[in-house]
């Protein structure tokens, strides 16, 4: 079961360390690679997760994995999660870690959603947009594309919510028609 607590406390432990020993961004794009594993292949979390599969085991595949892909601090930090059973949080700690970092940077992460794809330019303009309007010296876009909203944009970041989607607009749009139609009750 996930420990938000237990993951941050062992990121917190590897940002110290990889910040001492000079190899915070090294350690930063080790994190990003494994989150992309773990998001990417449900099944290899499920492997970290198992208490069938023995450690040994687990060592073995995780090795063929990120082989040539980390660094040494890394890959010594995974071995020391696999030796004190902490494996299975592994999915847990690189985003802790991620989060932490990003802390530390002062970047800060803008998720935006479309119904299509949008090009570099419309991207460079937003972020422009997000660092003026909300005073933000790095933004890190996120991008994701829903056909369920129509058309618009959904814009998240900093806990704050941009909601101009066609989808929500029709939403409102029927929550208005279903609490007070007055033309109904002039039918009647």
């Amino acid at each position: 079961m996930p420990n938000p607590r237990l993951a941050s406390r062992y990121a917190k432990s590897l940002i110290d360390l990889s910040t001492e020993t000079n190899q915070l961004d090294d350690v930063y794009k080790d994190m990003q690679f494994l989150q992309r594993i773990c998001k990417s292949n449900p099944d290899f979390v499920n492997l970290l997760r198992s208490p069938v599969v023995n450690a040994d085991k687990k060592q073995s595949i995780i090795d063929v994995i990120t082989k040539n892909s980390i660094s040494v601090l890394t890959f010594a930090f995974i071995k020391l999660l696999i030796n004190k059973g902490r494996e299975s949080d592994m999915p847990e700690i690189s985003f802790a870690f991620i989060e932490q970092y990003n802390a530390i940077k002062g970047i800060h992460k803008v998720k935006l959603t479309t119904a299509t794809a949008i090009s570099d330019e419309l991207k460079n303009a937003i972020v422009s947009k997000v660092k003026n309007e909300a005073k933000l010296e790095h933004v890190e876009l996120e991008l994701k594309t829903d056909d369920d909203i129509i058309g618009g944009f959904v814009l998240e970041f900093n806990n704050n919510l941009v909601d101009a989607s066609v989808l929500r607009d029709l939403k409102d749009i029927s929550k208005q028609f279903k609490e007070r139609n007055v033309f109904v009750q002039n039918i009647r």
